[in-house]
């Protein structure tokens, strides 16, 4: 029923939505005379604002068509290598050309990016592509909004989830390499013990992952909190509603993505509200620059996408509520999930100081479960100073994790796990990784 009224709620505000776009484009036209008066820019401002509130967010575009290495344009074609109806992979291709002329000759590691199905699309990870992009050849998980996905194709659960991670790593040849950035460790996690138990070709080369609720027990967070705090029950009652016409995926059970949107806002609702006043304030100073910041970060942020019903509950239960992974319990199909059965897949996990979506201590578990990997396949780094899109976006994530990430997958490529040689000794010896319990973690 909350659906329905959302859509309801949408259409009955296309009449007002409509009239002020033609409000704002009146107040905005050089052709006006009154447009750079004051009660002009008032009125262009709230418009503008009114009609941002209230339109639609789709899926944004990836807006990648080149990256700078060492100092040149590589042009970059975004190319979907395989697809199914839940996920596509998508490979952004750069220029051979342009390559050479950059310096790059040898061919560089696979990687796959595995983005969070957890509200937002892939295209929240720009920022990460495009720096992997200078020394990797990038592969991207591309999560299909399930209110998309026509009924009669089906569930898509956690299970679904580790199977699509295995097809796509050996869709990408052998010994890819894997970065999972937040919800996606603990599948991906599965999905790497369960290739490396079956000796695959292609079971990954190294794993990183970037503030993982690997142990969702450790310095749990109000998200954890809330997971655990609630019953089973009530997840299904309070958050679980059916995709309504005219949509393909009609009638299917959803985690909206207006209702997850709604959680993530509410968790910083001041910082919200100051940032759309002052993007009204910026509009009506003509700091055109400021607002087309504020514009470009919200476009993002607010485009969101469904879950399926049986994928959200299962994660609230497999990862938030009964830790199935970090307490050995998880079973894939009839088979046990073994994560100490991983012995040459390296592993470097990293965090953020001030992450409040994943406490510090929840992805470094991940350390604690492969006990089959020597120290020098193993690497923790904590960055001080950010929160948790800090960890895989931003300018310190450029100049202070990325380099860090970069230096432990080449030195994977070069190791036993790919040609055979002892592992090169690290440039500095791996921090000592000591996890951050809770006074009362569960266990």
């Amino acid at each position: 029923m909350l659906y329905s009224l959302y859509e309801a709620g949408y259409y009955a505000t296309s009449p007002l939505r409509r009239m002020a776009l033609a409000a704002r484009d009146f107040w905005s036209s050089p052709l006006n005379p009154g447009a750079q008066s004051d009660i002009g820019r008032r009125m262009f401002a709230n418009t503008d604002l009114f009609a941002n509130l209230t339109r639609r967010y789709g899926k944004p575009d990836w807006k990648i068509d080149h990256v700078v290495i060492n100092g040149r344009q590589v042009r970059v074609r975004p190319t979907t290598v395989w697809s199914s109806p839940w996920c596509k992979l998508t490979h952004f291709a750069r220029d051979t050309s342009d390559l050479r002329r950059a310096g790059k000759t040898e061919l560089e590691p696979a990687l796959l990016i595995a983005a969070p199905l957890s509200g937002h699309y892939a295209t929240l990870l720009r920022g990460t592509v495009e720096a992997f992009l200078q020394d990797q050849e990038v592969f991207i998980t591309e999560w299909t909004n399930a209110r998309d996905v026509p009924f009669l194709e089906g569930r898509f659960d956690f299970h679904d989830y580790i199977d699509h991670i295995r097809e796509m790593l050996r869709q990408m040849g052998p010994r890819p390499h894997v970065v999972a950035v937040c919800q996606p460790g603990p599948p991906v996690l599965a999905a790497a013990a369960l290739m490396a138990e079956d000796k695959e070709e292609s079971r990954p080369g190294s794993m990183t992952f970037m503030g993982s609720p690997i142990d969702a027990r450790l310095s749990p967070t109000v998200t954890n909190k809330l997971a655990e705090d609630r019953p089973f029950g009530w997840f299904e009652s309070n958050m679980i509603y059916n995709v309504p016409p005219p949509y393909q995926g009609t009638g299917r059970r959803v985690y909206p993505g207006f209702v997850q949107l709604a959680s993530f806002m509410s968790m910083n609702l001041e910082k919200h509200k100051e940032a759309h006043r002052n993007y009204l304030q910026q509009l009506m100073d003509g700091d055109g620059d400021s607002a087309d910041k504020h514009l470009e970060f919200y476009d993002e942020y607010l485009s969101v996408l469904d879950l399926t019903e049986e994928f959200y509950l299962q994660t609230i239960d497999v990862v938030f509520q009964r830790h199935l992974l970090p307490k050995g319990e998880l079973f894939h199909g009839e088979r046990k999930v073994k994560p100490e059965r991983i012995t040459d897949i390296g592993l470097m996990t990293v965090e953020g100081e001030n992450d409040d979506i994943s406490g510090i201590g929840q992805t470094q578990a991940a350390h604690f479960l492969c006990l089959g990997l020597p120290p020098e396949l193993k690497e923790d780094y904590i960055q001080p100073h950010v929160g948790h899109y800090g960890v895989f976006n931003g300018k310190r994530f450029r100049e202070e994790i990325y380099p860090r990430v970069r230096e432990f997958i080449h030195r994977m490529e070069h190791s036993t796990m790919v040609h055979g040689s002892r592992p090169k000794p690290p440039a500095r010896p791996p921090a000592e990784i000591v996890p951050i319990r809770p006074r009362a973690a569960k266990v």
